[in-house]
């Protein structure tokens, strides 16, 4: 989209103004004005068998493949191939977002303080590309004497009185409607990102739905719980044993609609059913189509 696009009225530094949608997806934003108010609620149950077979097939090529990186890389892929899942509502107006950021928290090697986290990935990211991308960062985060400038913000703020704090995070959120928050503050906020995801499974329980953040301009929640066995009926009728991890979603409704959604998820269960698609970035990838077109102007070598 970068390649295609240039700036023009109304939009903002962090994405395209989403003009040529349907009358109601116009009107939407005004009528729900909330995330809180626009959040749908799914699930799905994927099987973790060949996600499993595949790890232990790239043992020897990515030995620091994990189970967490497949379903990251799954994630980037589908929102790459389904972009009307990278839009975003801010002021009543339906933007799509110029790149692929994910938000999660890392929890300090021994101290077990958590920390967020923001890695950016390209449109064509492979899952070789994402193993890179999160060991790097994880490496520059998860030592307890590390301080990310996530933190160091967020810190910042921790000193700013009750009173005086309550001014500035309006003022921030003020910018922000208005597309003109500062871009380190953008940078660093882990609610600025394409999407949120949380291992919950980690702490030992199920997937949990949850909520959307009204500051920012996160549209999806992921959330992955532990993994569970699930009794079925084989086709001769025996007793079958299958394992699944669980994964929730809570989504805003005013960036697409359910049936475009329903396709995503579609994409998502082919990806982490055979994780080889994810080796090789996709020949081609689709762009929002509800952007105006309009074509950078490239200068001619003399």
């Amino acid at each position: 989209m970068q390649d295609t696009f240039k700036k023009g009225l109304g939009d903002r530094y962090d994405g395209w103004r989403v003009r040529n949608v349907d009358a109601v997806f116009n009107v939407i934003p005004f009528i729900m004005r909330t995330r809180m108010d626009s959040q749908n609620l799914f699930e799905e149950n994927i099987p973790i068998e060949n996600i499993e077979k595949f790890i232990r097939k790239h043992r020897e090529d990515m030995p620091d493949l994990t189970f967490m990186h497949v379903i990251i890389a799954a994630i980037i892929r589908m929102i790459a191939v389904k972009p009307y899942l990278n839009r975003f509502i801010m002021w009543n107006k339906i933007y799509a977002r110029n790149t692929i950021s994910l938000s999660l928290v890392i929890k300090r090697k021994q101290s077990n303080v958590e920390t967020n986290v923001k890695p950016e990935f390209s449109l064509d990211a492979t899952l070789p590309d994402v193993v890179n991308i999160m060991n790097s960062i994880v490496e520059e985060n998860i030592s307890d004497d590390a301080n990310n400038n996530m933190d160091k913000l967020a810190g910042l703020f921790g000193y700013i009185p009750a009173f005086l704090l309550r001014f500035v995070i309006w003022l921030v959120r003020w910018m922000d409607n208005l597309g003109i928050l500062p871009r380190f503050i953008n940078k660093l906020s882990p609610f600025h990102c394409s999407a949120f995801l949380t291992n919950v499974g980690s702490v030992g329980i199920g997937p949990i739905y949850h909520h959307l953040y009204e500051f920012g301009t996160c549209s999806f929640f992921v959330a992955m719980g532990t993994k569970h066995k699930f009794h079925t009926v084989g086709p001769n009728g025996e007793r079958v044993e299958k394992r699944f991890v669980g994964l929730k979603f809570v989504t805003d409704e005013r960036i697409c609609d359910g049936e475009y959604y329903a396709s995503a998820m579609k994409v998502l269960r082919r990806l982490l059913n055979d994780p080889e698609l994810l080796m090789t970035a996709p020949e081609s990838l689709p762009i929002d189509d509800g952007v105006p077109k309009r074509k950078l102007k490239i200068k001619k070598e003399k």
